[in-house]
């Protein structure tokens, strides 16, 4: 990489560990009552817009709730997952300290929606952390895994695509971010389970491992 790098981290699995409690609601309660008469593989829509979830599923399988119920349960499970049960990756602050240091820019890009952003930065005091914050619901194109709001998150942080340094934990997120021709970390969490991991470019176990990865290839 060159001297101008940047650090993209996606929020849902890698800034917080939402991922775990959004795989059991996905799995225990709303896939159930939205397609039960499929076994949906959760992999299938991890990392997209939840709104972008319920089309899929429509398309692939028929729902059996309306899209007005679905994201009404969404955003109830998405007040109690942030502001009550998430933790924050660990040593993130000491982390985001060293990249400001070394003038390394930062952005938190993500599928979920900014009022759902919203309650982490808050929450964890990370308002003023962060160059950009930056949803897929800013702009007008698929979410992951197509490459679009990476793309775009290049663009508003005014760094290259290919010097960016992308953290992800999902599938759909690891291919949407070497799709946009990123470096791409793979943080591997248990909720995911045994997924593709071969389009990452450094894949971690620990967030001593995510520390690592984002300072040997952006500073």
């Amino acid at each position: 990489m060159s001297d101008t790098s940047a650090v993209l981290f996606d929020m849902d699995g890698v800034l917080v560990d939402s991922e775990d409690y959004w795989v059991e609601f996905e799995r225990e309660e709303l896939f159930p009552d939205a397609v039960p008469d499929d076994d949906v593989d959760l992999a299938e829509t991890s990392g997209m817009n939840f709104r972008e979830i319920y089309d899929y599923l429509e398309n692939e399988y028929e729902t059996a709730i309306s899209r007005e119920e679905w994201i009404d349960r969404f955003n109830a499970a998405a007040e109690e997952i942030y502001t009550e049960r998430v933790d924050l990756l660990d040593g993130l602050d000491d982390l985001l300290d060293r990249l400001d240091e070394q003038d390394v820019p930062t952005a938190v890009v993500s599928s979920s929606p900014h009022d759902w952003i919203g309650m982490v930065t808050e929450r964890f005091d990370l308002e003023s952390e962060f160059d950009r914050v930056i949803s897929a619901d800013d702009i007008d194109a698929a979410s992951k895994p197509e490459p679009d709001v990476f793309e775009h998150a290049a663009d508003e942080i005014g760094v290259p695509a290919e010097e960016c340094v992308v953290v992800e934990d999902s599938e759909n997120g690891i291919e949407a971010a070497a799709r946009a021709d990123t470096v791409v970390v793979a943080y591997r969490i248990d909720a995911h389970g045994d997924i593709d991991y071969s389009l990452a470019d450094e894949v971690v176990d620990s967030a001593d491992g995510v520390r690592e990865a984002v300072l040997e290839l952006a500073v």
